[in-house]
């Protein structure tokens, strides 16, 4: 830990050159000559001796955030508001994030003055022994490190910069200062951040760790409609859900996106990244994530691949007349939940278009299952029973019959810990010919829920929409209630049509194995 700092060590003629070249905004918004400037880049005894500056991929990100802040200004002239900069990087191993990340911070605190810069990163280790360890070799470099006392997660201004900030440039520095902020899942507001008129940065180190309460208490980040506002994500693309992988797809629109291979960055062993994609095959999940900087097709305890769901949902409908049209009902659990009524014939989830009830009672979706049953006339009805004994007593007043589906129920095969897991097995079967409608919610509901190892046999159990909750991931209601479609074995209507006992013609190519 340093020393807080009483006096500068030059002279002040010595610190007013050194601060009208700083900045200047020639420097002060041009960030690639920003890094070239303040550290010793190729100066003899020191650590920068043998490189000559910046990576490609890093000059890249100082050019692009460069260029915004330039077309800000030009936005700001008009009397328009500036937009915020947002960038996310997917990369592979040894690339210089943590480098760059330091530079960032860096920035931050030597030309905005009394600005606020906010890193955090996926656990505690890594944001105090790699991340903010980085910072303190940078800011030990820079030409202007006596500005700055850092400790083990801060960078403040020293005392004698603090004064002259305040008294000469009348800028307060009450929330002057770049710091390493752990989060808590469980309690996400801790981690709100603060209004600054004089410019906030907030990054993301291991992105694809941090839960979505952080990332959405993070957006109260920036509110004020100021110039430097900048949000960075950095991270392996370890999973394919949550916030930081949508970066990449449902919310493209709003960020800055690069997936960056290892192997083509400068100054990476070639040999151990390409050892990993030999080991493991070049399209491997390995490959993909520790080298490539590509998402996994399956999570590490992911349940249902993407790509699969992805398959379905491009799927040609295979139409099957014949075989038995089951409705499957999942009710919602809690007020951010809905309940969900969908339908499958065979291999086709698409044709009939599922229903999402929000804030509906008991009654109303019992009314709502009895029109859709009138509507459509399915061969079985299956009910979540954990939270919809009222609806399910109630269609059979109305004469319906309803099939009784209890998630925590024993399952039929032993490998499954429950019914609701056993069930979701059978739609994962399913899914490999099966057709899928072309719903966002559905295709994250259904890659949303990992799997666990419990018991003494080892039997692979779901994750509990309770357990995704707290991941910061939303209810699977559509996914449920298709799952309930699998819940129990209907005969096809074609075997049903007469009772006598004679051979029966199935249609070629849409029969499959489980029923």
């Amino acid at each position: 830990m340093s020393q807080a700092k009483t006096a500068s060590p030059y002279s002040a003629k010595h610190e007013q050159l050194l601060m009208t070249e700083l900045w200047d905004s020639a420097l002060a918004d041009d960030l690639e000559k920003f890094v070239m400037f303040v550290y010793p880049w190729g100066k003899a005894n020191t650590p920068l001796a043998k490189f000559q500056g910046p990576r490609t991929w890093q000059r890249d990100e100082l050019q692009a955030i460069t260029e915004h802040i330039r077309n800000q200004k030009v936005k700001i002239a008009r009397g328009e508001d500036p937009e915020m900069y947002r960038s996310s990087t997917a990369s592979g191993r040894g690339i210089g994030k943590s480098s760059l990340t330091s530079w960032l911070n860096h920035w931050m605190m030597t030309t905005r003055l009394g600005s606020s810069s906010t890193t955090t990163a996926n656990t505690e280790t890594q944001l105090k022994s790699r991340t903010w360890a980085e910072l303190g070799k940078w800011h030990t470099l820079s030409i202007n490190s006596h500005w700055f006392d850092r400790t083990a997660l801060s960078l403040k201004p020293a005392d004698w910069f603090k004064q002259a900030v305040e008294k000469q440039l009348k800028i307060d520095t009450g929330y002057y200062y770049a710091q390493a902020q752990l989060w808590s899942e469980e309690n996400p507001d801790a981690f709100a951040g603060i209004h600054n008129h004089n410019g906030v940065m907030l990054i993301f180190d291991e992105a694809s760790g941090i839960p979505a309460p952080i990332w959405s208490v993070s957006e109260g980040f920036f509110t004020e409609p100021v110039l430097d506002r900048y949000w960075f994500c950095f991270s392996n693309p370890r999973r394919n859900t949550g916030e930081f992988y949508e970066t990449f797809h449902r919310f493209r629109e709003y960020w800055r996106r690069r997936n960056i291979d290892s192997r083509t960055v400068e100054g990476t062993d070639k040999k151990v990244l390409e050892d990993i994609v030999v080991k493991y095959g070049e399209d491997s999940d390995e490959a993909r994530k520790e080298v490539k900087g590509e998402f996994p097709r399956q999570g590490d305890k992911q349940f249902i691949n993407r790509d699969v769901v992805e398959s379905a949902v491009d799927r040609e409908i295979v139409q099957d007349p014949h075989a038995a049209l089951v409705m499957g009902v999942d009710p919602a659990r809690y007020g951010d939940d809905s309940t969900v009524i969908f339908f499958r014939q065979g291999r086709d989830a698409r044709t009939i278009p599922f229903v999402k009830l929000k804030g509906a009672d008991n009654m109303a979706v019992a009314n709502k299952c009895a029109e859709l049953i009138l509507q459509y006339n399915p061969d079985a009805v299956c009910v979540d029973a954990g939270n919809g004994t009222g609806i399910i007593d109630r269609l059979r007043e109305m004469k319906f019959k309803v099939h009784e589906v209890w998630f925590g129920s024993k399952p039929d095969e032993q490998e499954w810990a429950d019914k609701r897991t056993e069930i979701w097995a059978r739609m994962r079967e399913w899914l490999g010919g099966g057709c899928l409608p072309k719903d966002r919610d559905l295709q994250d509901d259904l890659v949303g829920p990992d799997y666990k190892f419990v018991g003494a046999g080892d039997k692979i159990k779901l994750e509990s929409k309770e357990e995704m909750k707290r991941r910061g991931l939303a209810s699977p209601d559509a996914a449920d209630a298709l799952a309930c479609t699998f819940a129990i074995k209907v005969a096809r209507r074609d075997t049903r049509a007469t009772n006598q006992r004679r051979a029966v013609r199935i249609a070629r190519d849409v029969d499959y194995s489980l029923f």
